[in-house]
């Protein structure tokens, strides 16, 4: 299985959870705020893997990977990060009950 492969359920996961907030208060602002993060953990990301890469802590192979990559990191790579950065917030706001239920 390709990391490719991999990172789909997560992305669509995260589609779907992003999706179910859109009615919620504030979703504009979540988003602003998610895309911010989003950036923060892609730069992160792309410093870190990358030195971990260097320092030959881990490798990829060839056959699983896009061949798209950003240094020595893998496009998939940033996936998860960007995942969480919109997942994490979508499932917060779902567990809260709604403001107008009250």
């Amino acid at each position: 299985m390709t990391y490719v492969l991999i990172v789909i359920p997560f992305v669509v996961a995260t589609v779907a959870l992003t999706l179910a907030t859109v009615r919620r208060p504030r979703f504009g602002d979540r988003m602003r705020r998610s895309a911010l993060a989003a950036a923060g953990l892609v730069v992160l990301t792309a410093v870190f893997d990358n030195l971990m890469i260097a320092a030959d802590l881990f490798t990829y192979p060839e056959h699983l990977i896009s061949g798209i990559r950003i240094g020595l990191a893998p496009i998939e790579d940033f996936a998860y990060p960007v995942c969480a950065a919109f997942a994490v917030p979508a499932i917060l706001t779902l567990l809260r009950p709604r403001e107008d239920a009250a």
